[in-house]
């Protein structure tokens, strides 16, 4: 008789992510459905459910679980939201948020990122979401504003075209400080009145790079 037990890694995976204070039900109840382990490279499968982050194409990382599913609490996304992502990165964090959002536009710098991201989100019926291969750090001007916007690699700085990207009422959440070394997160909320900054905690992220990689 087949059994419904949800498998042990899996169980071991929430219990983290409760231990470590995330307590949004609709985040925790996003996180157990979408299937982590096929948005890592074959090779670490077994360490899909681990809380630390791992390496993908690129030179790139596909975030642990505990700090996905902070910025994704952080960010308060319910589902008339328009969300922009920018780090496509293996299409995880596009696929926490196309269960949450009206839409999402995650925007990547890497072709082959951008196409493997693509492919896993179409499979697995994630159809909110637009992959769009570009540069994260200028934009065109066509595709704003946004109700939450999220970055998922590290900045020295917000740059003030990506603020300007926010609805009234938007919330920005960015890794911000040195590209090599410990970064905070931030989180920019933006009323009638300006921009209200808080720091959230530390984290480490690739940085963010200008223009599209001309290879890869």
């Amino acid at each position: 008789m087949a059994s419904n037990q949800r498998p042990p890694e899996k169980m071991m995976f929430q219990l983290t992510l409760r231990r470590r204070g995330i307590s949004d039900q609709s985040v925790l109840r996003t996180m157990e459905e979408v299937p982590r382990e096929l948005f890592v490279e074959d090779a670490d499968r077994g360490d899909a459910y681990r809380d630390s982050a791992l390496p993908i194409a690129c030179g790139q990382t596909i975030s642990q679980p505990f700090v996905v599913a902070y910025m994704t609490e952080q960010l308060q996304v319910r589902k008339h939201h328009r969300v922009l992502e920018i780090g496509a990165g293996s299409g995880y964090q596009a696929a926490v948020l196309s269960r949450l959002a009206g839409q999402v536009l995650t925007v990547e710098r890497y072709r082959r990122l951008a196409d493997v991201a693509r492919a896993r989100l179409e499979k697995l019926g994630c159809h909110n979401v637009e992959v769009m291969l570009g540069d994260g750090l200028n934009l065109p001007a066509n595709i704003g504003p946004f109700d939450r916007i999220i970055v998922t690699a590290a900045m020295e700085q917000v740059p003030e075209n990506l603020i300007e990207r926010l609805e009234v009422g938007g919330v920005l959440i960015a890794p911000v400080g040195p590209h090599q070394g410990v970064q905070t997160l931030v989180r920019l909320t933006r009323s009638e009145a300006g921009i209200e900054r808080r720091e959230l905690v530390d984290v480490r992220f690739v940085p963010a790079l200008p223009g599209v990689a001309r290879e890869l």
